[in-house]
């Protein structure tokens, strides 16, 4: 949630950081509502001082002998009594715009750093690095990786379809062995760099959705309880970062690592037509994320640290990827500055999403009201929030099984993930 203040203050450079995401965000309306709460407030206070002196001077003359059925103290409470009911009738209306300004603060996107490039759509995301090109597969005959995993029996997409429906994976044998083995690899990976593992609840409420910027935008995209005020969560990020929601935390306890393997469920309801095989861009799938709550001063840092933890994975898997900055018009909503990693899949000859890393600035704390206090400070201070896959556990699967085939058909194993898996090759 963007700051009311700082839109206050500064309109027109909110204005033109906006108009780098794109169209379609006026704050003129919003800035309207402020003003008409500050004059309510300025009424309000007005008419509270009024009455203060009101009752203090009755006091007063009450203690120098006036009497209480006097005209003139009738009077003083006569006019105190309607000041009372004018003040009554004021708490309502600044309530009311109150609400209406925190609806307006939810539809608004967080502004992009400084630093994002400035772009209109994904062709205009920036490279920054690539890793890999020696670990490019020399088999030029390589199967996409539905096609080679239903080959050797550990993806069965027609079964899932019939226990849910399209977009569901049935995992089989060393299908399902790979999958386990990439969990227990990533999770010892991470909290090996500092990260401390939690299981959190995958099932989440509205509250919890709002703070990390899911509601009221993209209520389509997640799958709802209807009976209950529970869904299913879309990423960890969302449990995770709400562990601490409404909490102030202790400065001393920053910064906080989280580590989390969870299932994650989204409808992709704006994907139709995308990436229809295979499992890339299922309804249900298995992530590790990472997530980091730390001072605002040492955020960008942080940030550049959580994208190495995830570049680590691939790295120690020894997949060729690419690290991609993206721009403001491809920017997530929360996401003030977000770096992509695209892992080769070379069936397509194409680099793919496996991991997006984030840094929200105070935008998700403000929603959650996360917030820090110094020791020796009276006031507190919202935290930054950062996450990241650590990784897609099914897109680094796919990954594998296209860069490790080998032309007999068979796959090999990563080296770093044999122990894992108890076995070279599938």
């Amino acid at each position: 949630m963007l700051d009311i203040k700082y839109i206050r203050d500064n309109p027109d450079t909110v204005r033109e950081r906006l108009a780098r995401r794109g169209e379609g965000y006026d704050i003129g309306a919003i800035v309207k509502l402020d003003r008409q709460a500050r004059d309510l407030e300025t009424q309000r206070s007005q008419l509270q001082a009024k009455s203060n002196d009101i009752g203090k001077t009755i006091g007063q003359k009450m203690k120098g002998g006036a009497d209480p059925q006097s005209e003139e103290i009738r009077s003083l409470k006569e006019e105190g009594n309607q000041i009372k009911v004018q003040l009554s009738e004021l708490e309502p209306q600044e309530k009311d715009l109150k609400a209406q300004i925190e609806a307006q603060l939810l539809r608004f996107p967080n502004l992009p750093s400084e630093t994002t490039p400035v772009g209109k759509n994904e062709d205009e995301n920036v490279e920054v690095r690539r890793w890999g090109d020696e670990f490019l597969p020399n088999n030029t005959n390589i199967l996409p990786h539905w096609e080679i995993g239903e080959k050797l029996g550990i993806l069965n997409f027609d079964r899932a379809v019939k226990v849910a429906q399209s977009r569901f994976v049935n995992l089989v044998g060393a299908g399902a062995k790979l999958e386990r083995a990439l969990i227990n690899f990533m999770l010892d990976r991470q909290t090996e760099a500092g990260y401390t593992e939690v299981m959190p609840p995958i099932l989440v409420n509205s509250n919890s959705l709002q703070a990390t910027s899911q509601l009221p935008k993209f209520a389509e995209e997640s799958f709802k309880c209807d009976s209950d005020d529970l869904w299913l969560a879309p990423t960890a990020e969302v449990p995770v970062t709400n562990l601490y929601r409404d909490e102030i935390i202790a400065a001393d306890n920053l910064p906080i690592y989280h580590c989390a393997f969870t299932p994650c469920f989204r409808r992709e309801a704006g994907s139709y037509g995308k990436d229809t095989r295979g499992i890339i861009r299922l309804h249900q799938f298995n992530k590790v994320e990472l997530v980091k709550l730390v001072r605002p001063e040492t955020s960008e840092d942080e940030h550049e640290t959580l994208v190495r933890d995830a570049e680590a994975i691939l790295q120690a898997l020894k997949l060729p990827y690419r690290v991609i900055e993206l721009c403001t018009g491809d920017l997530g909503f929360g996401a003030r500055k977000c770096y992509d990693l695209e892992v080769w899949l070379p069936s397509s000859g194409k680099y793919r999403e496996i991991s997006s890393c984030s840094n929200f600035g105070d935008f998700q704390a403000r929603r959650g009201n996360i917030r820090f206090k110094e020791a020796k400070q009276k006031g507190t201070q919202f935290v930054h929030t950062l996450n990241g896959s650590g990784l897609a556990i099914g897109r680094t699967m796919a990954a594998i099984l296209e860069n490790y085939q080998q032309d007999n058909g068979t796959i090999e194993v990563p080296e770093a993930l044999q122990p894992y898996f108890g076995k070279e090759t599938i």
